[in-house]
């Protein structure tokens, strides 16, 4: 079986651009992503972040109301995988980039696949209050540690090889949350893609190093200078790698689906 990579869209929320990136405008309003990614491996798939499950309404009910953004559901990873006739005995596990409650909603639709996480992020979910959703929907499910003893990668310090051939290596960015990841893939076809998670929320912020707007980064990143950090390795990796922030609909262009 060859290494391939798939978009599962589980829907969007709408947020203005001037809340997304510093330079944005009010009068442009962006539909967020919420999405998992499948990544296909001979040794054993992986999902990247979950999108929205099933209990969105009661997930979204845990939220601070300024947090409640219009969105529109689609249908889940979980429903989208059986749809399509997925053998669920091959997921070998679910890697967050963070557990903020958009990228682990979509938990509730695996419970039998465990959650990798590494220590730094577990710590971190324990008990920070944006990832209550996290707890709510992860209370069943095995947690599977790993750790970073890879080397660098990419200008990152540390990383973490899954299947000991390069094709999916996991480097720590902490700075959104105390653990966040970017999971680094390269399919059979030699196509290299970079899922960073929230490291920005849009393409422009990698396009122009912009990070977030100061309100955004006081109340959503957990360290921003460590974020402005990675932000700017990730700026400086060149051309040849197709970057996807988890919530830019323009970054999964290509990528195909089930």
């Amino acid at each position: 079986m060859d290494i391939g990579v798939f978009h599962l869209p589980t829907g969007t929320y709408e947020t203005r651009a001037a809340m997304a990136v510093r330079g944005g405008s009010f009068r442009d309003r962006r539909a967020f992503a919420a999405s998992a990614i499948l990544v296909r491996h001979p040794q054993g798939d992986l999902l990247i972040d979950a999108g929205f499950g099933a209990g969105l309404a009661r997930h979204l009910a845990m939220l601070p109301w300024y947090q409640r953004s219009p969105h529109r559901a689609g249908r889940t990873a979980a429903a989208q995988l059986d749809a399509a006739g997925y053998d669920r005995g091959r997921l070998r596990g679910v890697v967050l980039t963070h557990t903020h409650w958009d990228h682990a909603s979509g938990l509730d639709g695996f419970e039998d696949t465990p959650v990798w996480l590494n220590g730094a992020e577990r710590r971190y979910a324990a008990g920070a209050p944006d990832s209550a959703v996290f707890r709510h929907v992860s209370a069943r499910h095995e947690i599977r540690a790993y750790g970073f003893g890879s080397g660098p990668y990419q200008g990152f310090p540390d990383s973490h090889d899954v299947h000991g051939d390069g094709s999916v290596v996991i480097v720590l960015a902490a700075g959104h949350t105390a653990g966040s990841v970017i999971v680094f893939v390269t399919d059979s076809a030699g196509r290299r893609y970079a899922f960073i998670g929230d490291l920005t929320w849009q393409l422009d912020g990698l396009h122009r190093r912009a990070e977030r707007p100061w309100l955004m980064r006081r109340f959503a990143d957990h360290d921003p200078a460590t974020v402005r950090t990675g932000l700017l390795r990730m700026a400086g990796l060149g051309d040849g790698l197709q970057v996807v922030p988890a919530h830019d609909l323009r970054a999964y262009q290509g990528i195909p689906g089930l």
